[in-house]
């Protein structure tokens, strides 16, 4: 059980509380007895999200913990857990943390999909503790895991949009992720910048500038150095668009 004492610890913050709380408490509790043999006993998890005793500072476990729980949800909405979704989850834990610690969030993460998930009680604690640019990246993450078999399904679409919208995401910001992986028409590339397809030259300057702020991997260094590399690919895609359309339009 020592190897996932930190889980257990004040790096958690309010993330082992309320409904988070929960699913963690079911899936260590699991993994302990597994491996001893003994019975765990976990404390009752606060119903209540708004706990008082738990820090408004997102930490890296709360952050972590939070993409398990909503890995499960998109992970299980078509009823099945496919290859190149687990593959995707292997890879990027890996590549954030390291085989040892990527090991121990896969077991983690395999007894969450035997529960089931309230993805609104879940969301609704996480949009309350967890500031807007952990959340804007927290998505585009699951984004990439709904999009890891190259093929973005309807439901897959429906329960991203119901977590956006319960993780309290703007309609505008969403778009602008979901346009990331998501190419419905010409104007897709413009919604990354939040913007349409009508706006002038010098809107698009400004808009490009205030997205790459908002987007800046600076934002989530708060999370750890690990976290930033993914806030870098979510940053090139804003780019990536600006130059498009910088290109179709000749602007310099």
């Amino acid at each position: 059980m020592a190897k996932y004492a930190k889980w257990l610890g004040g790096t958690l913050g309010w993330a082992f509380g309320g409904p988070v709380g929960a699913l963690l408490g079911f899936a260590l509790g699991t993994i302990y007895d597994n491996a001893s043999g003994d019975t765990l006993v976990w404390g009752e998890p606060q119903s209540d999200p708004r706990y008082s005793t738990r820090t408004t500072r997102t930490t890296t476990g709360d952050f972590e913990a939070s993409l398990l729980i909503l890995t499960a949800a998109v992970m299980k909405a078509d009823n099945s857990v496919k290859k190149s979704e687990l593959e995707f989850v292997k890879r990027f834990l890996i590549g954030q943390f390291g085989e040892a610690k990527a090991r121990e969030q896969l077991l983690i993460l395999r007894e969450i999909l035997k529960k089931p998930i309230e993805i609104r009680q879940v969301s609704s604690q996480i949009r309350m503790f967890m500031d807007h640019s952990s959340r804007l990246q927290l998505m585009h993450y699951l984004f990439q895991l709904a999009n890891s078999d190259k093929e973005m399904h309807g439901n897959e679409i429906d329960i991203l949009t119901r977590i956006g919208s319960y993780l309290g995401i703007s309609k505008k910001d969403f778009m602008s992720i979901k346009a990331m992986f998501v190419i419905e028409n010409k104007e897709s590339v413009y919604q990354i910048l939040e913007i349409s397809s009508s706006a002038t030259n010098d809107e698009v300057k400004t808009a490009y500038r205030k997205m790459a702020v908002k987007y800046h991997p600076d934002k989530v260094s708060h999370l750890g150095p690990e976290h930033q590399k993914a806030a870098n690919e979510k940053f090139q895609n804003l780019a990536q668009a600006y130059e498009r359309i910088k290109k179709e339009r000749g602007m310099k």
